[in-house]
């Protein structure tokens, strides 16, 4: 991954190199502004969607803790009522010769508003009293309802039932009202013996569904009301659940602890949050769906989206107005010098825009008159320094035949072999006539190749005809031009490096030959050969260190044939190591004509 990116970065400076100034400063700026706005837009949406969720979580804790506080003032209502029965009346009152009645009516009247019914009931579910009706209907098992029940298996608890119709007793206008039953286990006196009872206060369930519909007429979303169990005891939306038209998730509300909670219920997204109730185990739980508040996202989408569009769009046409005030003086400087890389340097070169401009316009101006100045003196100079040069490598020639042929005499003299000493200095004497040439640098071929031949002979007597020499040199070349002393070097360099540390018999072949109207001469051994890196540097490099001759004959030899004749000459080297070396000398075909070379005098 991240080569990929370091690739793509790499791309991207390659891609805007060729770019214009112009192009690379409004793209540059825009991309800056690009990112600059999208960061800004994304933190602004951002804390917009968290401070609504913020707003919004907010507003359902205060619905759902002013709904807790009605339900706890309704419920509180039935504990006052269900305590002031059993502690104001019932422990005071011995059944045995006293009613509950009038008590229990009293009571009643004073809360009717609230409640259905008072009743009071012996363990074995006979009735003691009731209120308002006490008509109990035959064949009621009592014991069995869930209310009474629960009040005896917990007998030191209230006791909140879900909502259900009350139907204990006859009423001729059969009008049964959906109640909250709070049942309790209470003392009966009999003849001043204690005895088990329950007593049971049914509130009018129309109590709770005015709490929580005004709750839910002015909230986003809806509230309702849940046992510890799950059981829904009111839902806005209750008629819809009980015809399996609508689903609620009840049952995963129950689990949840006190707070706000997010899920996903049949593929809507909602934000939950629950409220316990006290002393009942009931759970208030109000549900927002996420559409509720994602209305208000969009809009602010939308908006941030139009003022970051709307900023971008005065952001770019700035940059592009300044990218072209900066660019467009030097674009005009460009165009003006662009003749310059081809060598005109008769150039009308812009000066203008800011003062930064200006001053490199008139300062390339300047360059171009000293160019134009310098140009003429470099000519005159390179000729000069062309000449001098030749002369400086040609001048490295004549001590090194002298050194290296005087070195063979002197070590004869010392074997006494004062013959082949002779024959040697005659040998150096016309070896040398046509070296000094009467301080010519242009000689023919053939006297170049005969030059060659006395070296050649020189070396025989020193190595004892350990080489042989072979000669072939076409007839037409013969007298043509080429600079003294180029043919021996060579000669010297297949001796001491080809063919001096051989087994066998040593070969040295020289050839030359015309091919496409040039002269090639070629000097050919079969010695030890050199690798490829001492190829590449032999004809370059002239300060290595050499162990035997002159230690300057192909490198002197190459740059001499290229300052005379031109880059396009000069000396290549094929070699393999084992099978031996040829070096190619490749010269103009000019017919020599005395002292001169292309009309130039000969110094």
């Amino acid at each position: 991954m991240k080569a990929k990116i370091i690739k793509l970065l790499q791309r991207a400076v390659h891609y805007y190199r060729h770019k214009s100034i112009q192009f690379t400063l409004s793209i540059s700026f825009t991309l800056v502004a690009l990112t600059g706005m999208g960061f800004m837009g994304t933190i602004i949406y951002s804390r917009f969607i968290s401070s609504t969720k913020e707003i919004i979580i907010g507003n359902n804790k205060q619905v759902i803790e002013q709904v807790n506080l009605n339900l706890n003032i309704y419920l509180r209502n039935m504990m006052r009522i269900s305590n002031a029965m059993y502690y104001s009346v019932i422990k005071k009152i011995d059944l045995s010769n006293e009613s509950l009645d009038k008590e229990m009516n009293l009571l009643y009247e004073a809360n009717k508003d609230n409640l259905v019914s008072i009743v009071c009931f012996r363990s074995n579910g006979s009735l003691v009293a009731a209120t308002p009706i006490n008509n109990l209907k035959k064949n009621l098992h009592v014991t069995k309802q869930n209310w009474f029940v629960k009040a005896n298996q917990e007998i030191e608890n209230l006791h909140f039932s879900t909502p259900h119709v009350q139907n204990l007793f006859h009423d001729s206008s059969f009008n049964y009202h959906w109640v909250i039953s709070l049942s309790r286990v209470v003392e009966l006196t009999y003849n001043g013996n204690i005895n088990r009872g329950i007593l049971l206060v049914d509130m009018n369930y129309s109590g709770i569904e005015q709490i929580f519909a005004k709750v839910n007429s002015n909230n986003s979303g809806y509230v309702y009301l849940i046992d510890s169990n799950g059981e829904i005891i009111y839902h806005p939306k209750q008629n819809l659940i009980n015809s399996s038209l609508l689903h609620e998730n009840n049952k995963v509300a129950a689990t949840y602890k006190d707070g706000t909670h997010e899920e996903d219920f049949e593929d809507e997204e909602r934000i939950v949050t629950v409220r316990t109730v006290g002393y009942t185990g009931w759970k208030i739980v109000n549900v927002t769906p996420a559409k509720e508040f994602y209305m208000s996202y969009n809009q602010m989408k939308f908006f941030t989206g139009m003022i970051i569009a709307l900023t971008i769009f005065l952001i770019t046409f700035a940059i592009q107005f300044v990218s072209y005030l900066i660019s467009n003086p030097l674009k005009k400087l460009d165009d003006s010098v662009k003749d310059l890389e081809y060598g005109k340097l008769d150039l009308n070169i812009y000066i203008g825009g800011s003062y930064e401009i200006q001053h490199l316009g008139r300062t390339i101006t300047s360059v171009v008159l000293q160019m134009h100045e310098l140009m003429k003196e470099i000519v005159i100079e390179q000729e000069k320094k062309r000449k001098s040069e030749f002369e400086s490598l040609q001048a490295q020639i004549n001590p090194h035949f002298l050194y290296n042929t005087l070195d063979s005499i002197v070590w004869m003299v010392e074997s006494e072999r004062y013959q082949e000493a002779i024959s040697m200095v005659t040998a150096l004497a016309s070896l040398f006539r046509i070296s000094l040439s009467k301080g010519k640098n242009i000689i023919t071929i053939q006297e170049e190749i005969e030059h060659a031949q006395n070296y050649l002979y020189i070396q025989k007597i020193r190595y004892k005809n350990r080489f042989q020499v072979k000669i072939d040199i076409a007839s037409e070349i013969y007298e043509c031009s080429t600079i003294k002393l180029i043919v021996q070097p060579l000669l010297e360099n297949a001796i001491y490096h080809g063919v001096e540390y051989m087994d066998g018999e040593g070969e040295i072949t020289i050839k030359g030959y015309l091919k496409d109207e040039d002269i090639y001469i070629d000097v050919i051994d079969n010695g030890l050969g050199m690798p490829e890196e001492e190829i590449n540097l032999i004809l370059r490099d002239n300060t290595r260190v050499h162990k035997k001759g002159s230690g300057i004959g192909l490198s002197n030899v190459h740059q001499r044939i290229q300052l005379y004749f031109g880059p396009k000459y000069g000396l290549l080297i094929d070699s393999e190591l084992d099978e031996g070396t040829t070096v190619h000398i490749h010269l103009p075909r000019v017919k020599y004509n005395g002292n001169t070379l292309n009309g130039e005098e000969d110094s």
